[in-house]
């Protein structure tokens, strides 16, 4: 089995587990992921808040002010949804998790609407 077949079986996994997502909702995650793990000076466990401030901020910087409506169409509306993505991966074997670590970890730490629209920096894209 190729790598490839391996990721596209995992993938095939984490959709018949919450189908609701998009693959590429699960796919930009770990995008999001490993840009919070580059910016550290030291390798280390992140929590849920940094893992979601890091998908807000790639989303911004990758598509703009339709970060929000690509998001919707993976199926993510919300922190919690992250949190869902999250622990879907930790029980596929994605992901670890420390035993602390929770979906509460993911319950309303910025409204959507807000980060993606309302504090869009409108005047730094033009």
């Amino acid at each position: 089995m190729t790598d490839l077949q391996l990721a596209e079986g995992i993938l095939a996994q984490l959709r018949d587990r919450n189908p609701r997502f998009h693959g590429k909702a699960y796919l930009f995650l770990l995008s999001a992921l490993h840009s919070v793990l580059a910016e550290l000076d030291q390798p280390r466990h992140i929590s849920g808040e940094e893992l979601a401030h890091g998908v807000r901020d790639l989303a911004l910087r990758q598509y703009g002010p339709m970060a929000r409506t690509v998001l919707a169409h993976w199926g993510i509306h919300d922190t919690e949804d992250l949190g869902e993505i999250v622990f879907s991966m930790v029980e596929c074997g994605v992901l670890i998790k420390r035993d602390e670590d929770s979906m509460d970890d993911f319950q309303g730490l910025f409204d959507f609407e807000e980060a993606f629209e309302r504090d869009y920096p409108w005047g730094g894209r033009f």
